[in-house]
């Protein structure tokens, strides 16, 4: 019990349940318009999530109003927006190239405005790290636009990922301070429904145009582990993650997902990098394993070498935001 209620193995599933939605989200748009397919993925996530509040029993709990606008509007930025960028994005280009520009700029940006910020302190190797991966993130843009699958219409659906992570990065920043004064289920239900309306008012003009009755049986068996595992259960898990060890480290373990994704990818619907690309991708991902990590270990604490306590000694008290890591 105690190993299951970790939060990096609680992260680590979610790193799978996303790892593996990249290619199930990409066969869902070719059988339906984008904005219908991330409907389909966050309505049903939205009522998955419903249902698990009125079977917790905590329904009758009042959230303060305050914090369930902040939940609310987290949702426009990482349901919304982001699934609206992602799901368009996979209309124009492989799934192979969303698994690696999002998962990897996302904790990129995240750290970038730690930075900034100075919550974080400029160091040689996180600085180091950033230019390595700016510098993979345009020789990846530029392979993706000389690539013979796709080209001009691969790199629009590139730079659509591309602000999918900004999307994400805000919403993982935003974390903290949405969980303050409200329990995680909640906190992702109503980030999660908030995104969902907005989605489907996007979709709604696409509805009829969408051949119900023709449509596979594996588009409605993929939108169900979409809804239910990549989307409720996944978003929860990573709620319940950033709370326990804070944003910055929450984001390290997305470097997880593009190893899931792009074994999904290549097997199961056989995409493939040119190899411009794939140089790309991998200063990418080595640039931003440094910028994040500052070469230490993130399960340690920064700076002191010991171990980080239990998952109960590092939560947040009550009425407390959670710290960033």
């Amino acid at each position: 019990m105690n190993r299951i209620s970790n939060p990096y193995t609680l992260l680590m599933v979610t790193m799978v349940l996303w790892g593996s939605s990249f290619s199930s989200s990409k066969s869902v748009v070719e059988h339906v318009p984008h904005s219908v397919g991330a409907f389909l993925r966050f309505g049903g996530g939205a009522l998955a999530l419903l249902l698990a509040v009125a079977m917790s029993g905590s329904r009758t709990t009042r959230v303060p109003a305050r914090n369930g606008w902040l939940a609310a509007a987290a949702g426009v930025l990482g349901v919304f927006a982001y699934n609206g960028f992602f799901f368009w994005g996979l209309s124009l280009a492989p799934s192979l190239d969303a698994g690696i520009l999002i998962p990897v700029m996302s904790p990129v940006l995240t750290s970038t405005f730690l930075l900034v910020t100075k919550k974080e302190k400029a160091t040689w190797a996180r600085v180091t790290g950033l230019a390595l991966g700016l510098t993979g993130a345009a020789i990846f843009f530029i392979g993706a636009g000389g690539s013979g699958g796709g080209g001009s219409s691969r790199l629009l659906g590139d730079a659509l990922f591309l602000l999918s992570a900004v999307c994400w990065a805000s919403y993982t920043l935003a974390g903290p301070r949405v969980l303050k004064g409200i329990e995680p289920l909640k906190a992702t239900t109503y980030a999660t429904c908030a995104g969902a309306v907005l989605l489907g008012v996007l979709a709604a003009p696409d509805m009829p145009d969408v051949a119900w009755g023709e449509l596979p049986t594996s588009v409605w068996l993929n939108t169900a582990f979409l809804a239910i595992g990549a989307a409720a259960v996944a978003n929860l898990l990573y709620y319940r993650g950033v709370g326990t060890v804070g944003p910055a480290k929450a984001s390290l373990m997305m470097f997880n997902v593009p190893v899931i994704n792009t074994l999904c990818a290549t097997l199961l619907l056989g995409e493939s990098f040119g190899w411009l690309q794939g140089t790309g991708a991998l200063v990418l991902v080595l640039g931003a394993v440094l910028a994040v990590t500052q070469g230490k270990l993130p399960w340690r604490s920064a700076g002191t070498g010991k171990q980080l306590p239990p998952p109960d000694e590092l939560a947040p008290q009550k009425g407390t935001p959670a710290r960033s890591a």
